[in-house]
């Protein structure tokens, strides 16, 4: 289990600020964080993820206190921006960064399952769909208890929307605990087992679906179309 237990955080110099979050991550668990530019989750996601630690209040694991080192062997995290992870100068070069020699196969299946199927093609040649889905693959590759994803459809057209929710489906099956962050609720609005909103870096709600669309008005998020038109949470099949 992932627990946050009302953690609060400032940026050096008092900038974009997070303060009394708190929430628990059961394993396998998909938890939806939403709200504005701004809102302050990127900072959650960076806390989850070791790379700051809280101010106040605490992170824990399996229900004990995890430190920033603790929390980067558990998690990994997908950054937006795919070009600031892109390491290699081709597809199996940044796969294989820090693997063991005896897991180059693991890693080729992997990219090949994913799309990637030209282990020696240089990343610059990538299109943006591809670099964000090796980003994955490679965080994936560090086999994480808590895999961690800021905006992971901004950009994309829907074939990859519907690949990537497929990724999702995927993680969440084999028992994968994911915290993924977005501002357009659609693509996750029926996958997501629960949600937390953000604004102006405070927790506003948290909850199952049904409990928090009806309050997102005047938080800056804009409800799934789907909810706001009384058509369930499909609007139309992503599958298909």
């Amino acid at each position: 289990m992932i627990e946050a237990r009302d953690v609060s955080f400032v940026h050096a110099g008092g900038g974009q600020r997070l303060s009394g979050v708190s929430f628990a991550l059961e394993p396998g668990r998909l938890l939806g964080v939403a709200g504005a530019n701004g809102a302050g989750k990127s900072t959650l996601l960076s806390l989850l993820a070791g790379i700051h630690a809280p101010l106040d209040g605490a992170i824990l694991a399996d229900g004990e206190r995890a430190d920033p080192a603790a929390l980067r062997r558990l998690a990994a995290l997908v950054l937006q921006e795919a070009d600031l992870s892109v390491i290699g100068s081709t597809v199996e070069e940044d796969l294989l960064l820090g693997l063991a020699p005896g897991r180059r196969g693991e890693a080729l299946e992997l990219a090949a399952r994913l799309g990637l199927r030209a282990p020696g093609q240089p990343v610059q040649t990538l299109s943006f769909g591809q670099k964000r889905k090796l980003c994955l693959a490679a965080a994936l590759l560090r086999r994480p208890r808590l895999l961690l994803l800021d905006e992971p459809f901004a950009g994309l057209d829907y074939p990859g929307v519907r690949e990537m929710r497929g990724l999702l489906a995927e993680g969440r099956a084999s028992g994968l605990t994911q915290v993924v962050a977005l501002h357009d609720l659609e693509p996750l609005a029926d996958l997501a087992d629960g949600w937390l909103v953000l604004r102006a870096g405070r927790q506003e709600v948290l909850g199952a679906a049904d409990e928090v669309f009806p309050r997102l008005h005047g938080l800056d998020v804009r409800p799934p179309c789907s909810w706001q038109a009384g058509l369930g949470l499909r609007p139309w099949d992503w599958e298909a």
